[in-house]
């Protein structure tokens, strides 16, 4: 394929004054050799609440700001009284899929870092109440229904068009920062969204096998390395630190929502090793991931 770029004829144009001129072909682009060596810069999607309203949501992702954030879309929620009374809840896009938006700050995974240049934001409408501090939390109402099935159709078509995004890369906010971030918390129905068929969930015979196989201990080394597997931006320390336990209680916030402590209690390593045999099975034949013998 042959296209034409045209070029304007400056110098008759500044010479004469001209408001205008006729654009003619100046050089040829040939598309005839495509190289197979590129990938989609769209590789995740990052789900996040808001923690205000319609109208603070709004105008917080669509206007300029000492701290500016955005999203790709945002999505309302039914019963806000500042969602205009006449409007049919629809979905709302900020930002163009192939625009960077910014709403995943420092960020990682799979060993990968500024997800920004490639990911899409997904904001949700979620009166939430967040306190700071180092043990700092937030209490998060139940999501509206409604605006859970906005998001599955539109996370369908997002997958459509962009089959990088992997079960394993549809994340939340605080899987990618969990030193800072909550969201989407854990009222969040990650498995209602995986029986749409959108994301990652276990298996529970899988969950049970590792149940009775895991050792009463389990070394926090090894805990370290399956996380990081997974594709959390754990650093493997040996010790159970504190970005440790912030990156525990994001994979239980996603995966383990009755129990966010950070601990590594059988249940929840049981779920981590279940993830990793369905969506990366040669993980577990490396050495390091190899578990000890139960004596029970």
């Amino acid at each position: 394929m042959i296209r034409q770029v045209s070029a304007c004829c400056l110098s008759l144009w500044f010479a004469l004054g001209l408001s205008s001129c006729t654009q003619t072909p100046d050089y040829l682009v040939s598309e005839q050799h495509q190289s197979q060596n590129h990938n989609q810069r769209i590789r995740m999607v990052v789900l996040h609440y808001t923690t205000g309203d319609w109208a603070d949501s709004l105008r917080v992702l669509t206007e300029p700001s000492d701290n500016p954030v955005s999203a790709h879309y945002l999505i309302p929620e039914r019963l806000d009284p500042s969602y205009p009374s006449d409007e049919v809840m629809k979905v709302y896009q900020l930002v163009g899929e192939q625009q960077r938006a910014w709403h995943a700050g420092d960020s990682r995974w799979e060993g990968k870092t500024s997800l920004n240049d490639q990911s899409i934001g997904i904001e949700l409408v979620n009166r939430s109440q967040c306190y700071a501090g180092e043990d700092g939390f937030c209490l998060t109402p139940d999501f509206d229904p409604a605006q859970m099935e906005l998001l599955a159709k539109l996370l369908k078509d997002i997958l459509h068009r962009h089959p990088e995004i992997t079960p394993t890369r549809v994340l939340g906010h605080s899987d990618i920062v969990p030193e800072r971030k909550q969201d989407p918390g854990p009222r969040f129905p990650w498995q209602w969204l995986a029986r749409q068929g959108i994301g990652a969930w276990y298996d529970d015979q899988t969950v049970l096998k590792y149940w009775q196989k895991l050792p009463e201990q389990i070394a926090i080394k090894q805990v370290q390395q399956a996380l990081r597997h997974y594709g959390y931006g754990i650093e493997v320390t040996g010790e159970h630190d504190r970005q440790t336990q912030l990156y525990l209680m994001a994979f239980q916030r996603h995966f383990v929502p009755d129990q966010v402590h950070g601990n590594t209690d059988r249940k929840t390593v049981a779920i981590l090793f279940a993830l990793l045999e369905k969506y990366f099975p040669q993980a577990l034949k490396s050495p390091e991931l190899t578990l000890p013998a139960n004596s029970n």
